[in-house]
C-alpha cells in the first residue's frame, strides 16, 4: 500500500467532477496511493462513480458554516488514519482546519484565507499560468514547480446501462432505439447563466417533431422552469426537474445522445459521461471552467460586456444569452 492522501473537496457539482483530473494525476503518478476524499455527503453519487476514490467522509457541516470546534473534533477523529498528505481544494480558513486538527504532515494548498501554520505546503497561484479551474487542481497533486502536464486526464464517471434503462423506464422514458436529447436549463448561480426557458422549448420542439424522445433534467430549485418548457413544448418532454436525485439524474444522462446545457454542474456531469455537449455560456467564462470533453461544443458571444460573472444581468438586457438562437442550437445537435 503506498502513501494515503486525503482530499478536502469542493462542494459544488461541477467542482467536484474537475476535481477527478487531480485524482487521475495522483493515481498516474503514484499508483498505489490510496486517495480519501472528505466532502459534503451529497457528492458521494459523483464520487461513487469513480474509482480513483476509496473512502468518503461526510463533512456535516452547512454552507457558509465556521463550525471551528466541529472540524477540530472531526479532524483529531482521523489522527490514526496514516495520512501522509491533505490536498485542500477550497480556499477558505476553516476548510484548512480539518486536516491541521488531524495531524496530516503535509498540508498542500494555495495560501487563501491567510492560513499560514493550517497550509505547510503553500503553492503559488499564478492565474495567469493556472487560468482554469481544473489546472488549479491538477497543479496542487505535483511537486512544488513541477509543469502541469500537456493534456491533463480528463473526467470520467462510471454509470451501468443496465441500471439506467430500469431507472428511466419508471419515468417513462423509451428503449425503444430513438435518440435521447437532454436539456439542462438550470444553473444555480443565478440567471445571468441561464439560457431563456423559451429558447430550450424551441430545442425541444423541434427534436421531438424529428423523432426524439426529450428529457429535461434540474434540481427542485427547477421545477418551475422545467415545468414551464414543458408546457411549451404541449407536454411532450419527460420532466424529471425535482423528481431526481443526482445519482439517478446521472444514470438516466447516461442514456443521452445529446445534451444541452448551461453554465451549470450538469455540464460538466454530462461531459464526464463522454456525451455529445452543447454548453452556453452567458456571464461566465468558459476559458475558466469549460467542460472537459474535446468534442464539446460551448456557445459563447464573448459580447464587450461579458464575461461579467454576475448572478443578474447588469445592463437589464442579457443580450449574451438572448443573441444565441435556438435555431444555432438546433443546427449543432444532430
Amino acid at each position: 500500500m503506498g502513501e494515503k492522501i486525503l482530499i478536502l473537496g469542493p462542494s459544488w457539482v461541477g467542482d467536484m467532477v474537475l476535481a477527478q483530473s487531480l485524482f487521475k494525476i495522483l493515481k498516474t503518478n503514484q499508483p498505489d496511493c490510496q486517495i480519501d476524499v472528505a466532502a459534503p455527503a451529497w457528492t458521494f453519487p459523483l464520487l461513487e462513480r469513480m474509482p480513483e476514490v476509496g473512502e468518503k467522509i461526510a463533512l456535516p457541516f452547512k454552507h457558509g458554516e465556521s463550525a471551528i470546534w466541529q472540524r477540530i473534533r472531526l479532524g483529531k477523529s482521523l489522527k490514526n488514519k496514516g495520512y501522509s498528505q491533505a490536498i485542500i481544494l477550497t480556499n477558505s480558513f476553516k476548510s484548512a482546519i480539518l486536516p491541521w486538527a488531524a495531524g496530516i504532515p503535509k498540508r498542500t494548498s494555495f495560501l487563501g484565507e491567510m492560513r499560514y501554520g493550517l497550509i505547510n505546503d503553500i503553492r503559488p497561484l499564478n492565474k495567469t499560468n493556472l487560468k482554469k479551474t481544473v489546472e488549479r487542481f491538477v497543479a496542487l497533486g505535483l511537486c512544488k514547480n513541477t509543469p502541469l502536464p500537456k493534456a491533463l486526464p480528463t473526467p470520467s464517471l462510471n454509470t451501468s446501462p443496465e441500471t439506467a434503462w430500469i431507472l428511466a423506464s419508471r419515468h417513462g422514458i423509451l428503449n425503444n432505439q430513438s435518440r435521447i436529447l437532454g436539456l439542462c436549463p438550470g444553473a444555480e448561480y443565478g440567471e445571468a447563466k441561464r439560457w431563456p426557458a423559451e429558447y430550450f422549448a424551441e430545442v425541444a420542439k423541434h427534436a421531438i417533431s424529428q423523432g426524439w424522445q426529450v428529457v429535461l433534467f434540474g434540481s427542485e430549485k427547477d421545477v418551475s422552469v422545467t415545468s414551464h418548457i414543458n408546457q411549451l413544448a404541449q407536454g411532450h418532454c419527460v420532466d424529471l426537474g425535482g423528481k431526481t436525485k443526482l445519482d439517478e439524474a446521472i444514470d438516466i444522462m447516461s442514456l443521452c445522445d445529446t445534451i444541452v446545457c448551461n453554465d451549470s454542474g450538469l455540464m460538466h456531469v454530462a461531459a464526464a459521461l463522454d456525451k455529445k455537449l452543447i454548453a452556453i455560456f452567458g456571464s461566465s467564462d468558459p476559458y475558466h471552467t469549460p467542460p472537459m470533453h474535446p468534442k464539446a461544443v460551448i456557445e459563447y458571444l464573448a459580447l464587450p460586456c461579458s464575461p461579467c460573472f454576475e448572478r443578474i444581468c447588469p445592463l437589464g438586457h442579457l443580450n449574451c444569452l438572448k443573441q444565441i438562437t435556438p435555431q444555432l442550437i438546433q443546427a449543432k445537435i444532430i
